[in-house]
């Protein structure tokens, strides 16, 4: 098929996919942790849905691996944490231990060290189930709430998924509640040693690991004889933070781990109403597929919106089109104009102009999509330049000390946090990273490079000391480094950058190394882990070929021939009726952590790599330097 017709056939498609008000929305998928943990929340509270709960273990079967265990993300190592979660949830819905996917199972977590082995969070787990003692858990006393802003530890000191987690969290461990597991179902057979107490803290400093760990022995001890009066008036901090960021039927965080706690913590505190909205935002992530169901791990509407809009713009169409009028209208009244969310704590004077990443999460927009969608606006033609202006100036306002950006808050840089028992995941922070600075750089050169020249300065400073020794970048939010690399050249090269500096020659160099002998490019998320990043390519994949191909043509000439077999791959696996399908995940919730795919990325990506090389060809239509 001709690319003309390959580039029209995507754009008839994407506009089928587009709501009536607007707005796209595609799926997002995650490993089996979540429907498992949807799973748990009901055998706690005593809910019965068996018909949803064998779909959700038909799910969690389909992906197990052929040696027993469960991944992080597919095709990758079986993970503890995940594989105790997902046997769990397979044994409350009557999976007997003797059948073969839950013997091999056993066999596996054994394997791996047994359940003892597992992560804080699955542990906190097994003890609201009574497979393993409180006294295993890491101290998160709910006084926590009422420390000073100036404590080592507080609140507003760690990420905002961090944030939404642990304050319900730490109403659910101060009452230690016992889940109503109405058949007593354990999961003995998986321990080695049940009594042993193993936490996998983050040692990223041996002194602030040895220091927080002596402090939690000393919480254990003490945290019986803290004052009534002190923790009831923590309880309240607790409760009133999650009542006034429940976000009604999009839930606290409109993430699934938050919502989860949150609707358990509402559970304790007897908030029935509360408790039943928050409910039913967790059952709105379940989605139903004929053999089977699965939970999402939130919603991304503003995201696949931006940048399906983006996709279509680079197709061929405009502001004339009714499509694009109405995607513009729909982000328009997803501006966040009045409320001050979380972020204002470092930012004081800074008024609000950003985009959240669901349909509704106020206190919490993020920088990427405010990026993105302002890209897309500014390039759309959009007429309300007043709303573009708050949010550059949002933007310009969440810029760290360093000059970069992290996602949700700015200079969310207390690195000795991650060494505390209780962050054995590593994910506590959100510090600035390449991608997400590179889209603010991209944003703020686009639309008025002029205005915004002290902060884009700053940020290319900051690109060029993340750069990586062999001249790529890492992909925070997509996997992973060709994300990261894609990201950032599409930034130096709105802002103005040489294009023929060594230190982009080096990048580019890297992407042409990594392309696949079809042509395609392939990246595990296992590069996450550092000593792995080198480790050879997947199989390709149409996102990230999408995102290798845009990157170079910002230095390469159209006939390159990387270019020319990146093209060739994605003509070669185009399906009509499904357009592109990437086979691994394709982003990243947590580092080394949790990891998900984005059913919309192979679609719309794609297209637009193609429909960018079209204009190419014929002469870069548009003549414009884009950030994206």
């Amino acid at each position: 098929m001709k690319i003309e017709n390959i580039i029209n056939h995507c754009k008839k498609k994407i506009l089928n996919d587009q709501k009536k008000d607007g707005h796209w929305v595609y799926e997002i998928e995650a490993d089996t942790t979540i429907p498992s943990e949807y799973i748990l929340m009901n055998h706690f509270l005593g809910i019965k849905e068996k018909n949803l709960e064998k779909k959700l273990a038909a799910y969690i079967k389909k992906k197990q691996n052929s040696d027993g265990g469960w991944p992080l993300f597919w095709n990758g190592e079986s993970n503890i944490s995940t594989s105790v979660k997902s046997y769990y949830a397979l044994k409350l819905v009557g999976e007997k231990k003797s059948s073969k996917c839950m013997m091999k199972a056993k066999k596996k977590i054994l394997n791996l060290g047994g359940a003892e082995n597992c992560n804080v969070f699955t542990k906190i787990t097994l003890a609201l189930f009574e497979q393993i003692s409180w006294k295993k858990i890491p101290s998160m006393p709910v006084e926590i709430m009422s420390l000073p802003t100036w404590a080592p530890f507080h609140i507003n000191k760690i990420s905002y998924w961090s944030r939404t987690v642990v304050v319900p969290l730490l109403i659910i461990l101060d009452k230690k509640p016992k889940a109503k597991n109405s058949k007593k179902i354990n999961i003995e057979e998986l321990f080695i040693n049940n009594k042993k107490f193993n936490v996998n803290y983050g040692r990223e400093s041996f002194f602030y690991f040895y220091l927080f760990s002596f402090i939690d022995k000393i919480l254990k001890v003490t945290e019986p004889f803290f004052p009534k009066k002190f923790k009831k008036n923590s309880i309240n901090k607790a409760k009133n933070f999650i009542v006034k960021r429940s976000n009604g039927i999009h839930g606290l965080g409109s993430i699934f781990p938050a919502m989860t706690n949150c609707t358990i913590a509402f559970y304790l505190l007897g908030l029935k109403k509360e408790y039943k909205i928050s409910l039913n935002s967790v059952r709105n992530l379940i989605t139903h597929k004929k053999n089977f169901s699965y939970c999402q791990p939130c919603f991304s509407p503003v995201w696949d919106t931006g940048l399906s809009g983006i996709s279509l713009l680079e197709s061929g169409l405009t502001l004339k089109d009714v499509a694009i009028q109405k995607v513009c209208k729909w982000l328009e009244k997803k501006q966040i104009l009045e409320m001050k969310g979380d972020w204002v704590v470092n930012n004081k004077n800074l008024l609000p102009g950003g985009w959240a990443f669901q349909y509704e999460n106020d206190f919490y927009p993020d920088v990427d999509d405010t990026a993105v969608v302002a890209m897309f606006l500014d390039r759309a033609g959009y007429q309300n330049k007043k709303r573009l202006e708050k949010a550059c100036n949002w933007i310009a306002g969440m810029q760290s000390k360093n000059g970069g950006w992290g996602s949700f808050d700015k200079d969310n840089t207390y690195h000795y946090l991650n060494n505390i028992p209780f962050a054995d995941h590593g994910a506590l922070l959100d510090p600035p990273t390449a991608d997400v600075s590179a889209r603010c750089v991209s944003m703020l050169s686009q639309i008025n490079k002029k205005n915004y020249k002290n902060e884009i300065q700053k940020g290319i400073k900051f690109l060029k000391n993340e750069q990586e020794e062999d001249g790529s970048w890492f992909g925070r939010w997509g996997a992973n480094y060709i994300y990261g690399t894609w990201s950032v050249l599409h930034a130096l090269n709105a802002a103005g950058e040489n294009m023929n500096a060594n230190y982009i020659k080096k990048a580019i160099a890297w992407i042409k190394n990594k392309q696949n002998k079809d042509g395609g490019w392939g990246e595990s998320c296992a590069t996450y882990w550092r000593e792995k990043k080198n480790m050879p390519s997947i199989k390709s994949m149409p996102s990230q070929t999408s995102w290798a191909i845009l990157s170079l043509f910002i230095t390469e000439k159209i006939n390159d021939p990387s270019i020319e077999r990146g093209i060739k791959f994605l003509k070669k696996n185009f399906d009509k009726k499904k357009l592109w399908i990437d086979n691994h995940f394709n982003a990243v919730g947590f580092p080394k952590v949790f990891y998900i795919t984005y059913h919309g990325y192979a679609k719309y990506f794609t297209s637009w790599a193609l429909s960018r090389y079209r204009n190419l060809k014929e002469g870069n239509k548009t003549k414009r330097i884009l950030g994206l």
